[in-house]
């Protein structure tokens, strides 16, 4: 046997078990994807639309810190799972009690119902643009997405909620079609531009806050309790968390481009991302239009699935109800009824006339900047008890860092408020 023959043939069971490793690492990964990539959903293709459409590429550069910032946080979140086997709310109850624990339940069903709602909109925003009335689109979404729940378990609905995080691509094409200018991207992501005038700083603050909200923890927690996953899986986790976290914002970053190069360009002004994708069909061709109105589609049906499904999860959790995809509807009875209303009252408030939608979405985003900071104290406080991480809790440095983080979010959370607040004013006057 010569020599190469002999190297080839010993190769062959290395690279069959570097495949299985692979094969093995990818089968462990899911809930931080997920969980990263339906933040990109309807009020976060907004907010990315509305920066670039408003103040062109300026506002890149700080897609770098609100990456890493998303990838501390989740982190801590995923690593409690695998380490507890429990999820958030569980933990919450366990460590400050019922009472506690039933007002922040509150306070996240409301938020939820909100966004909820704002995703159901985005669906009707999305295909009213292919010729397709609300009237058909909500009640076919809603009983998919029911059926999607019960009938499936987790594997069967995580591979549905992995093949939408896939569709994200076509802002990412789309990005590609305007033909912008990539010296002049490259040049707006190394010189962080930062202008002191109060539209700018509120626009900004927007775009840190729609990365991140509190049903994220919830689900990403559970999701990972949920999956089975456990310490010895720790690694994968870590790197399904920045690998989701690094996808978000590069789907965030193609948004603003795509918008920054034609809107921008042109000077028009939007109020909402389906205004951006009519927007783009003078401008850069019906297919555009197409690829941005069904990327809105995508992302919206997607949220209006995880978050009733994070809320079923973190209230079945905190007060002791089974909660999981793997139990039959009679086996988790409040886990799949509390899933099922949020879906059916969500989508059929669409339909109501004169509704206000608008100050739905406003109210739900004040509770979300409200339970946020909440949330992430609770998350510092509980990463760093032994009696729930053993010896798995932050480390000195990393403690600081995420300490930092969290302040960073917490300033930022209320900034959003005034955001908020401030556009609410705006609309009433």
């Amino acid at each position: 046997m010569s020599k190469l023959e002999h190297t080839t043939n010993s190769d062959k069971p290395m690279f069959r078990s570097r495949l299985i490793k692979l094969w093995a690492l990818l089968a462990l990964m899911g809930p931080g994807i997920i969980t990263s990539n339906v933040d990109n959903d309807a009020g976060g293709i907004t907010t990315y639309s509305l920066a670039g459409a408003k103040y062109g590429l300026s506002m890149l550069w700080s897609l770098v810190p609100i990456t890493m910032i998303l990838v501390i946080v989740q982190e801590m979140g995923a690593r409690m799972g695998v380490v507890s086997g429990k999820g958030l709310s569980d933990l919450i109850r366990e460590r400050f009690g019922v009472k506690i624990t039933f007002y922040v339940m509150i306070l996240l069903v409301i938020t939820n119902m909100g966004n909820t709602i704002a995703e159901f909109a985005g669906i009707a925003a999305s295909l009213e643009i292919f010729g397709i009335s609300k009237y058909l689109a909500i009640p076919f979404g809603i009983m998919f997405l029911m059926w999607l729940a019960v009938k499936g378990t987790y594997r069967s609905v995580e591979k549905v909620f992995l093949t939408a995080c896939i569709f994200y691509v076509s802002y990412v094409a789309v990005g590609f079609i305007v033909k912008p200018d990539w010296i002049e991207v490259v040049g707006a992501m190394g010189r962080p531009t930062l202008r002191l005038d109060t539209d700018f700083l509120l626009m900004l603050t927007g775009l840190v806050g729609t990365t991140i909200a509190p049903w994220m923890q919830f689900y990403l927690q559970a999701s990972v309790v949920d999956k089975g996953l456990r310490v010895q899986d720790l690694k994968a986790v870590r790197i399904d968390v920045i690998v989701g976290s690094i996808a978000v914002s590069v789907v965030a970053f193609f948004i603003i481009l795509a918008c920054a190069a034609t809107l921008f360009k042109a000077g028009i002004n939007i109020e909402e991302a389906s205004q951006a994708a009519l927007a783009l069909e003078p401008l850069a061709g019906k297919y555009c239009t197409w690829l941005f109105a069904f990327g809105l589609f995508n992302a919206s049906v997607f949220a209006a699935a995880i978050l009733p499904l994070s809320t079923a999860y973190t209230i079945c959790e905190a007060f002791g109800w089974e909660s999981s995809l793997d139990k039959k509807f009679s086996e988790a009875p409040q886990f799949y009824g509390l899933y099922c209303f949020i879906i059916f009252f969500s989508g059929f408030v669409i339909l109501a006339p004169n509704l206000p939608l608008v100050s739905i979405m406003y109210v739900s985003q004040i509770l979300n900047g409200l339970v946020l900071p909440i949330i992430l104290l609770f998350i510092l406080y509980l990463i760093n008890d032994k009696s729930v991480m053993r010896n798995f809790s932050n480390g000195k440095i990393f403690n600081l860092v995420a300490w930092i983080s969290v302040l960073v979010l917490i300033v930022l959370s209320l900034g959003t408020i005034g955001l908020t607040l401030i556009q609410g004013l705006g609309h009433s006057s």
